[in-house]
């Protein structure tokens, strides 16, 4: 062997000795590290360009927060708002249940999956009207009340079902923004007991909503017929503050061991026999039967989780802005809109409204079209 083929071949043997002292090193480095810190991840040479977006979205971990929302094709984009806020102002887990129509439900899909809310965490259930056979009374205002789009209202009526595997849920109107986290309204405390909360019609300013020349709508009188004997019955006070089911939170394993719905759909049941509703109810046929197997039996809401009537006429006087941004949810409810012309606050509604991909939904402004 000649003397350059020994150098080469001692230098390839130093380059390799040389390589194996230096991954010992190595591995002996992340032992030590390991040790020190033994909870720490790789460190990934990618993690400072991490987008604002992605890193609340690793953050979207733990207990899951159920939320369930009905979509009628005519309100999408209130829907789709309100989705938006309850996203965006929380980092909880949040998991939409949305419950719609078959015709509606390819609309949402291409409105949610071409937006910036193809992230969210949501399942479409399509509802079933022939689930309120024989429940809605023939009266005319009743059946304008539950057109086809107006029956998803009752959905909040079967929860478990839409909902089965979940202990707790929430039951959001779609004519809301959130702008608190939803964890803080997930986290109320339920009397022992209690199958939901609401918030009460007497526990702020916002109950004193005029109802079509009814006076405060704000008590049982308002919803129920205390001359039916099936009323009379009940022996329940007809100056009881009234609740608002805009808002609900649920405690499911309560509601099924109570039979909350089988009882719901009873009264519903009764009334289209009897006709136990108020004259004066403003079209909410969904309240009454509510009241009634809730009397006295449910935990109340934060006002604040619950400020309405923003869509009565005057709420623009009623609630200055200072409040209406301090307010953790804000509910239109009333004959007045976010998404039409006459609203209070609908600036605090556009913030969240995402813009229909397909042109279909457009909200309706005062200047749109005016001469």
């Amino acid at each position: 062997m000649t003397l350059r083929r020994v150098n080469v071949v001692i230098l390839l043997l130093l380059a390799v000795a040389f390589l194996i002292i230096v991954q010992r090193n190595l591995l002996n480095l992340s032992d030590f590290l390991h040790k020190e810190n033994p909870d720490a991840g790789a460190i990934l040479p990618f993690e400072a360009e991490l987008s604002p977006a992605l890193k609340l979205e690793l953050a979207r971990k733990g207990e899951e927060i159920p939320v369930l929302i009905t979509a009628a094709e005519e309100r999408l984009g209130a829907v789709v708002a309100a989705m938006n806020s309850v996203y965006q102002n929380s980092k909880a887990n949040v998991v939409f249940t949305i419950v719609t129509l078959n015709d509606t439900v390819e609309h949402l899909k291409a409105w949610l999956s071409e937006t910036k809310l193809k992230n969210i965490n949501y399942k479409i259930v399509v509802f079933k009207p022939e689930l309120l056979s024989g429940k809605i009374s023939k009266d005319p205002q009743t059946q304008e009340a539950a057109k086809l789009g107006g029956q998803l209202t009752f959905a909040r009526f079967y929860l478990p079902v839409f909902i089965p595997e979940a202990e707790k849920a929430i039951y959001l109107d779609d004519d809301i923004i959130v702008q608190g986290n939803i964890q803080e309204l997930y986290d109320t405390n339920l009397k022992s007991g209690h199958a939901a909360a609401f918030s009460d019609d007497c526990d702020s300013a916002s109950a004193k909503g005029i109802v079509r020349g009814a006076g405060n709508q704000n008590n049982y009188i308002g919803f129920l017929d205390f001359k039916k004997g099936s009323i009379k019955k009940l022996g329940m006070r007809a100056n009881t503050c009234s609740f608002n089911p805009g808002v609900i939170l649920a405690n499911l394993t309560e509601w099924k061991n109570q039979n909350i719905t089988q009882r719901l759909e009873h009264w519903m049941e009764l009334n289209t026999q009897e006709d136990l509703y108020s004259e004066t109810m403003a079209e909410s046929i969904i309240t009454p039967p509510l009241l009634i197997v809730f009397y006295k039996r449910h935990s109340n809401i934060d006002p604040m989780w619950h400020v309405r009537h923003l869509g009565n006429t005057g709420a623009g006087n009623r609630y200055s802005p200072q409040f209406v941004k301090a307010a953790k949810l804000l509910h239109w409810n009333g004959h007045y809109k976010p998404w039409g012309r006459t609203s209070s606050f609908s600036d605090v509604w556009d913030k969240w409204f995402i813009p229909d991909p397909t042109g279909k939904f457009h909200p309706v402004r005062r200047h749109e079209g005016d001469s």
